[in-house]
């Protein structure tokens, strides 16, 4: 039987392994400073191997391979490129951008990472995740969110270890935040057309080596990630990774030889002609038909769970991981990730699209997982801007049960509601922009979505008018009212309960600057507060959001029982719920005309 993949210290012995099943030759690249030293490795089937009479735990290392080079037969074999283990944890400093990655003959180990050989740590103590259904996630961007907190000392900003600081541990209190979702932070490369802009990749949705953190996120490494995820832990919140496993950042056929391609090309889906599949937009797709991929993601993240603790994933694109070519609801990753003793109790969320074809799939993901509702951004949206009507509004505070079925509530339901995500307008911009402003990341304001159901209350952008100011504030408190008071897991992305703005920017991925970095000095602390009271209330009525409105009646404002004649009026002025339980009476207000949600618990 083949070893594990990747590098391993036992019993004073190193053991390294990397899968090439057409390469012709492998050799282990061990360095020291810059000097390195090349070992020959030996086949064992579709791996190669070698053992290490000692214990390298922190040594640098790379691989290299020798076959032949025919890059639209999916060949990339050039002895000249350093490979990075794509079961390395660790890696020596980040990725750069550079044309010598893809030509060959070029040697690129001055500038390719090593992997870090890992020291032996015993796994951490199996525990159930720190997640409640129903509950409040916050999604952040670690660089972006602590990149100006005035609180966080300056070397300690744009790290996974500033999270654990006491004043942004007491900022999640305050919001009764179940769980941060970060964004990626293992490692990525830049998109080639950034360097020639003088941008940089500040999202982390384009890596290379699937579980090796960060250098520039989290400079400790794997024990920085496991003590801030228990400091986290003891506050009671929970940690979720975004990871994407639809593509790397190897990019198309102009791209790189940085590690899978350099070693396994079969990772890559390929349409029947051979050229690369696309269904991310990113310039290639993995291919989860094939065992190795399911092996390598499943690898991920027992890593992520049993050397750090985390508590569950979010699946950028997750479409992908259920095609073969076509979407499939049975998939293999399905069943293999809930057969696995380590990963069948964690939190799985599904972004459940691509751009590939069949490729919006909400609705379809296994029953145990949950599913980030677009349609629920939207439909909130356009109540709101006034062009939506009242039954979709219901019907998305009720669990879209038009989407995930009746089975959704009362105790699975498995959307993921929000009004605003990392990719799109920030919730200030969506009551301030009518179009998109993306002319910042150089691609003449063709990039991002352009349709945001937005509007800008008479003005587009900033403004000193009172009147513009206090309409933009009763629009966001009436759009988080909104989200506070339904059923289903709920997501804000981080600075969107005071007001955060990317001056119109809906797709900032490539602005690490004061456009995507969240403004703690000039944030509206009013705001922030009458979030608080609503995340206070929800947490104090967790249960009643687990199966609202199944135990009550709806109304219309004036308190008579609805109608079809009443849900089927879009100019409806908003409706009202109210429990049926006299011991435990319970009812929220959707007030259209006066831009206000009111909830209580003791109507």
């Amino acid at each position: 039987m083949s070893l594990p993949l990747g590098a391993r210290v036992e019993g004073g012995v190193t053991r390294f392994a990397v899968r090439a099943p057409l390469a012709d030759m492998l050799w282990l690249c061990v360095f020291d400073g810059p000097a390195e030293t090349r070992h020959a490795m030996a086949r064992d089937g579709a791996d190669w191997v070698l053992e290490w009479p000692g214990d390298l735990s922190g040594a640098r290392y790379g691989y290299r391979a020798a076959g032949e080079w025919a890059p639209e037969a999916g060949r990339w074999f050039d002895p000249a490129k350093l490979l990075v283990d794509p079961y390395a944890v660790e890696l020596d400093r980040r990725f750069v951008q550079s044309p010598r990655l893809a030509t060959f003959g070029e040697d690129t180990a001055d500038i390719v990472p090593r992997a870090i050989v890992p020291a032996p740590r015993p796994p951490l103590a199996a525990r159930p995740p720190r997640f409640a259904r129903a509950g409040l996630v916050y999604e952040l961007n670690v660089r972006a969110f602590t990149m100006l907190h005035p609180a966080v000392p300056a070397s300690q900003r744009g790290t996974i270890a500033a999270l654990r600081h006491p004043a942004v541990l007491a900022h999640f209190r305050k919001l009764h935040v179940t769980a941060i979702e970060l964004m990626p932070i293992v490692a990525w490369i830049d998109e080639r057309h950034l360097l020639p802009l003088g941008l940089v990749n500040a999202w982390g949705y384009n890596p290379v080596a699937m579980m090796a953190l960060d250098p520039g996120l989290c400079p400790g490494g794997v024990a920085e990630l496991r003590e801030t995820v228990a400091a986290l832990h003891a506050e009671g919140i929970g940690v979720i990774l975004d990871l994407v496993f639809n593509h790397s950042g190897e990019s198309d056929l102009q791209g790189g030889v940085i590690s899978l391609r350099g070693l396994d090309d079969a990772a890559y889906a390929r349409a029947p002609d051979g050229s690369l599949i696309n269904d991310t937009g990113t310039g290639n797709t993995l291919d989860f038909a094939n065992p190795a991929v399911r092996r390598l993601t499943l690898a991920s993240l027992r890593h992520f769970v049993a050397q750090c603790g985390i508590d569950g994933f979010r699946f950028d694109l997750a479409t992908v991981l259920a095609r073969e070519p076509g979407f499939a609801a049975d998939a293999p990753i399905f069943a293999e990730i809930a057969a696995d003793p380590l990963l069948a109790d964690r939190v799985m969320i599904a972004e459940p699209w691509d751009i590939g074809p069949g490729g919006y799939q909400l609705g379809r993901f296994p029953a145990n997982w949950l599913e980030w509702n677009d349609r629920y951004r939207d439909d909130v949206r356009r109540f709101w801007r006034g062009d939506g009507g009242i039954d979709m509004l219901a019907t998305r505070m009720a669990g879209s049960s038009d989407v995930f079925g009746p089975q959704c509530v009362p105790e699975n339901c498995r959307t993921v509601n929000f009004l605003a995500a990392h990719d799109g307008f920030t919730l200030a911009d969506t009551v301030s922009y009518t179009q998109r402003h993306n002319w910042a990341n150089g691609e003449d304001n063709r990039d991002g979505h352009g349709e945001n159901f937005s509007w800008n209350n008479g003005v587009e952008g900033p403004s000193d008018d009172p009147a513009v100011l206090a309409a933009r504030g009763a629009d966001l408190r009436a759009l988080l009212g909104t989200l506070f008071a339904s059923t289903g897991t709920i997501m804000l992305t981080a600075g969107d309960e005071f007001g955060r703005s990317q001056q119109g920017n809906n797709n900032a991925y490539a602005q690490d600057n004061a456009i995507g970095w969240v403004d703690w000095e000039g944030r509206d602390r009013a705001l922030e507060d009458h979030v608080a009271q609503l995340a206070a209330f929800r947490a104090a009525h967790l249960d009643w959001f687990r199966i609202f409105p199944e135990d009550g009646i709806w109304l219309t404002l004036d308190g008579t029982p609805k109608t079809d004649a009443h849900w089927q009026d879009q100019h409806a002025p908003g409706l009202c719920w109210q429990s049926h339980d006299p011991a435990a009476p319970r009812r929220f207000v959707i007030d259209r005309a006066r831009r206000r949600v009111v909830q209580d618990a003791g109507a």
